[in-house]
C-alpha cells in the first residue's frame, strides 16, 4: 500500500467499505456488519485514546511558544476574530438553506418515541462545566473542554514564570512528540478504519431509515459543501489573495481523514502538518490549530444546529421568528467550544434547542443518522481550522507563499519518515 498516495489509500478503503456494506445489507450478513463495526470502532477508539494527552500538551506548548512569536496577542485576537467571522457566515448559510428547503415540513415521524439524548447542553452546564472539580477526572472522563481550560491556565502560568518552568515545558514537548508519533501510526491505519466506518454506516442505515430525513440530510450536506467550496475559497481570495486550489491540495489529507474519523481532535496532527505545509509559521500553527480543533466548528456548531433547530421547530409545529434566528447565530458563534472537537454535535444541538425553548426530544429524532451527518460536518470543521491560520498568516505577511504554492506535491504520510527538522513538533520558544 505504501506505493499508493495516502489519499488514494483512503479512497480505496472508502470504495471497498461501501461495497462490503451493501453486500452485508443486501444479504443480511450480521457477522460482516459486526466485523465492519468492530474495525471502525477500534480505529475511532485509538484516535480518542490519544485525545487527553494530545490536547493538554499541545495547548501548553503552543501557549508557551507564543513567547517566540512577534505580536502574539494580536495574532491570537485576529485568529479569534476570523473564527467568529467564518462561523457567522456558516450559520447564516445554515439558516438560509433551512428557510429555503423547510426540512421539517411534511416529515412524518413517530414523535412518541422521541426522547431527549443522554448528553444535553445548557448555558449553565456549559459555563460551569468548563472548570473541572477534579483535574484528574477531566482526563479520566475525556472532558476535552475542561482539559482545554486546564491547559490554557497551566500554559499561561508557565509562560509568565519563564525559565523556572522550562523543565516542565520540556517534559510537555517530549510527551507531545511521543503522542504525535504514536498517533501517526494510528493515522496510517486510516484506510482500514475508513473501510470499517463507511461499511458499517452503509450496512446499518438503509434507505428505509434515511428516507424520512432525506431532505434534512441533503440540506446539511449542501450547506457544508457551500461553506467548503464557495465561502472558504472566497475568503482565501478576498482576504488572503491566495489560490484556493493550492489550499485544498495542501489541506485535503486532513479534510479527508476528518470525514472518515469524525473527530477534529483526532485529526489535529494531520491538520497541523497540513497547515505548516501551506506555509504557516510553525510557532503560530502550533497555537492556532490546537485552539481551533477544540473551538472552531463551522459544521457541528454553525450549519448543523441552525438546520436542526429549523427542522425540529417545523416537526413540532413551533414558529420561529427573527429573534430566534438571531439567537441561533449567537449560540453558534459563542458556544462553539461546547462541541469540544469530539465525534457528534449533540451537546451543541441541545444547547441551541434549549436556548430557543424547543423540545430537546427533537434531538432524539436525528440520532439515528448522526454518524452520516457527522462526516461532512467534521470535514467542514477541519477545513475551517486550516483556513483561518492560513488567512491570518497571509494577512500578517508571515505566510511562506512558495511553500503554499507547492503544497500537496508531497504525500502527507511521508512526514512520518521525514527528517526530525520536518516533523510535526512545535518549535521551542
Amino acid at each position: 500500500m505504501r506505493k499508493f498516495p495516502f489519499s488514494v489509500q483512503i479512497l480505496l478503503g472508502l470504495v471497498l467499505g461501501v461495497a462490503l456494506g451493501f453486500l452485508a445489507r443486501a444479504n443480511d450478513l450480521a457477522w460482516l456488519t459486526s466485523t465492519l463495526d468492530t474495525v471502525g470502532g477500534l480505529f475511532v477508539q485509538l484516535l480518542k485514546l490519544a485525545v487527553p494527552p494530545l490536547v493538554f500538551t499541545a495547548i501548553v506548548v503552543s501557549v508557551v511558544s507564543l513567547r517566540g512569536v512577534a505580536n502574539a496577542a494580536r495574532l491570537a485576537l485576529k485568529t479569534l476574530l476570523w473564527f467568529g467571522i467564518t462561523a457567522l457566515i456558516a450559520v447564516s448559510i445554515g439558516i438560509g438553506i433551512g428557510l429555503l428547503t423547510n426540512p421539517g415540513k411534511g416529515v412524518t415521524l413517530d414523535l412518541s418515541g422521541a426522547t431527549a439524548p443522554k448528553r444535553t447542553g445548557s448555558w449553565t452546564d456549559f459555563l460551569t462545566g468548563i472548570v473541572p472539580t477534579n483535574p484528574v477526572g477531566a482526563f479520566v472522563e475525556g472532558n476535552v473542554l475542561q482539559i482545554v481550560f486546564l491547559a490554557l491556565v497551566v500554559g499561561a502560568a508557565a509562560l509568565l514564570i519563564g525559565e523556572a518552568a522550562e523543565p516542565f515545558v520540556t517534559l510537555n514537548r517530549s510527551v507531545l512528540a511521543i503522542v504525535q508519533k504514536a498517533l501517526w501510526w494510528v493515522i496510517r491505519l486510516a484506510p482500514i478504519g475508513t473501510l470499517g466506518l463507511i461499511g458499517n454506516a452503509v450496512a446499518s442505515y438503509g434507505w428505509d431509515l434515511l428516507a424520512p430525513l432525506a431532505k434534512f440530510t441533503t440540506a446539511v450536506y449542501v450547506g457544508c459543501a457551500i461553506v467548503l467550496f464557495v465561502v472558504y475559497p472566497v475568503v482565501l481570495v478576498a482576504a488572503g489573495r491566495l489560490n484556493p486550489l493550492r489550499f485544498f491540495a495542501g489541506a485535503w489529507p486532513a479534510i479527508e481523514l476528518a470525514f472518515v474519523s469524525r473527530s477534529s481532535v483526532g485529526t489535529m496532527p494531520v491538520t497541523q502538518r497540513s497547515v505548516e505545509r501551506l506555509g504557516v509559521p510553525r510557532e503560530y500553527a502550533s497555537f492556532a490549530v490546537p485552539f481551533g480543533a477544540t473551538t472552531k466548528m463551522d459544521g457541528c456548531a454553525a450549519i448543523y444546529p441552525a438546520l436542526a433547530a429549523i427542522f425540529v421547530a417545523q416537526v413540532f409545529g413551533v414558529h420561529l421568528g427573527v429573534t430566534d434566528y438571531l439567537l441561533i447565530a449567537f449560540v453558534s458563534v459563542v458556544g462553539s467550544a461546547a462541541t469540544a472537537g469530539l465525534t457528534g454535535a449533540i451537546v451543541m444541538l441541545t444547547l441551541t434547542l434549549s436556548t430557543l425553548g424547543l423540545p430537546l426530544a427533537g434531538a432524539g429524532l436525528l440520532l439515528a443518522i448522526d454518524p452520516i451527518l457527522d462526516m461532512i460536518r467534521t470535514a467542514t470543521n477541519v477545513a475551517g481550522q486550516a483556513l483561518v491560520p492560513t488567512v491570518v498568516a497571509a494577512r500578517e505577511g508571515t505566510l511562506d507563499r512558495t511553500a503554499y504554492d507547492s503544497a500537496g506535491k508531497r504525500d502527507l504520510v511521508d512526514a512520518v519518515d521525514a527528517p526530525e527538522s520536518e516533523r510535526l513538533t512545535p518549535v521551542a520558544a
